[in-house]
């Protein structure tokens, strides 16, 4: 039973932040140490970010309101909400954005509709509120009352793959199951000021972003690039449970992220990618570059040059991680959504491409993915003599009168009739 992702769409929301805007806003908080000011400073230039996208309208530069709770654009201060405060913005702005993903995706399958949807599984770790988003999406949507729904909360920024892996059993366990995966993240509600070096790192990678998918094992016409979900494994690693984490404070949500993350990941990658290759024999036995498309989480831009330079990869194998990184950041679990949304509309050079995912978050957790990108049949330009299918009925009758009135002209070279032969046989 092959089980494919139709479609696969993305949401952010309207307000950008520049990066170097962001960065001199942080870099100018009163409290900071030269220190604190330097590492603002290096954090936001070398992560190779150019914008970013959030749910805090006031965190624009433009933006001037009354009674400001994040950001006061008149002072130019980043103020410090409590956790309610953050959680209560998220329960409007992620609900909107779960909705907004989540019909998108369902309107990009042309056999599939509302009706059609059987699970809701939703994916976040940046807030929570009940009845949840699984409910409002079934609720927004129209969906059948009787929709079995999941949430997976708080897993951080692998947790799109768990995801999938959930819709993939669901379909095997049922054919006729149409799965909708939803995550949307508001990284940005959790961002601070301070002289600690993760908070800063965090501050300068995190942002907002929503990515919605429809996965089915229906024998359904193929009418735009999908993915058929192969095989997922979880892999931990023997040390970094202290150096990637995810705590609620007081104060937003507070992100651990060791500088030691990199280097963790490059010490266990290739071990980490063990069992999921084991599945394909055929890719197994490759030099990982050799595998034409690669689905890495964009961390930060360290963790993409570790990646890289372990499995040796090309530069250009890393384009749709590292552009998604410059125009989004880091989205947590959404953000792998948006590299293989990114895969999917690159132009096929096979009518079956391998896919190569991971993802890393809390634990040390590497979740993989093998996924084969497919396409509708390509069309084939008409070769003389050729009727295409796609010809319109008079079209291939006129072209066959064409052809009985050539072959009714003598060749002027003999007075007998000479077969015709193509001139790549000649």
């Amino acid at each position: 039973m092959t089980v494919t992702l139709r479609s696969l769409e993305t949401a952010v929301p309207p307000t950008i932040l520049v990066q170097p805007e962001a960065r001199d806003v942080f870099a100018a908080q009163p409290g900071l140490t030269r220190l604190g000011q330097r590492l603002v400073r290096t954090c936001f230039d070398s992560a190779a970010i150019d914008t970013r996208h959030t749910a805090v309208e006031e965190m624009s530069l433009d933006f001037h309101g009354p009674d400001p709770m994040f950001y006061d654009g008149a002072t130019g201060l980043l103020l410090n909400p409590s956790t309610k405060t953050r959680n209560d913005l998220f329960a409007t702005e992620a609900t909107a954005l779960f909705v907004e993903a989540a019909t998108k995706a369902v309107a990009a399958c042309p056999d599939l509709d509302a009706a059609d949807i059987t699970h809701v599984v939703t994916v976040s770790c940046t807030g929570f509120f009940n009845p949840g988003p699984d409910y409002k999406i079934v609720r927004a949507l129209g969906l059948s009352p009787s929709v079995q729904r999941y949430h997976l909360g708080f897993m951080g920024c692998y947790a799109a793959f768990p995801a999938l892996r959930a819709a993939k059993a669901f379909c095997e366990a049922d054919p006729e199951a149409v799965v909708l995966v939803v995550s949307v993240e508001l990284c940005s509600l959790h961002v601070r000021t301070s002289n600690d070096p993760d908070t800063i790192m965090g501050s300068s990678l995190f942002a907002d972003g929503a990515a919605a998918a429809v996965v089915t094992a229906r024998a359904l016409p193929l009418t735009a690039p999908a993915l058929e979900l192969d095989h997922f494994e979880t892999v931990l690693t023997p040390v970094g449970e202290d150096s990637m984490a995810w705590n609620i404070g007081d104060h937003g949500f507070e992100m651990v992220l060791d500088t030691y993350v990199p280097k963790i990941i490059d010490d266990h990658i290739v071990g980490a990618l063990e069992p999921l290759l084991a599945h394909s024999p055929e890719l197994n036995d490759i030099p990982y570059n050799e595998i034409r498309h690669w689905a890495i989480h964009p961390g930060g831009r360290s963790i993409l040059d570790k990646v890289q330079a372990k499995l040796e990869l090309s530069d250009e194998q890393l384009i749709p991680a590292r552009e998604t990184l410059r125009n989004f950041g880091n989205m947590s679990s959404a953000t792998v959504m948006f590299v293989l949304k990114h895969i999917l509309e690159q132009p096929a050079s096979q009518a079956r491409e391998p896919i190569c995912g991971m993802a890393f978050g809390p634990g040390l957790t590497v979740e993989t993915g093998l996924f084969t990108k497919v396409g509708p049949p390509a069309s084939v330009p008409p070769e003389v003599g050729q009727t295409v299918s796609a010809q319109s009925a008079s079209a291939q009758e006129e072209l066959a009168i064409q052809q009985a009135e050539l072959a009714l002209i003598p060749d002027p070279q003999s007075t007998d009739p000479q077969p015709t032969v193509p001139a790549s046989r000649a």
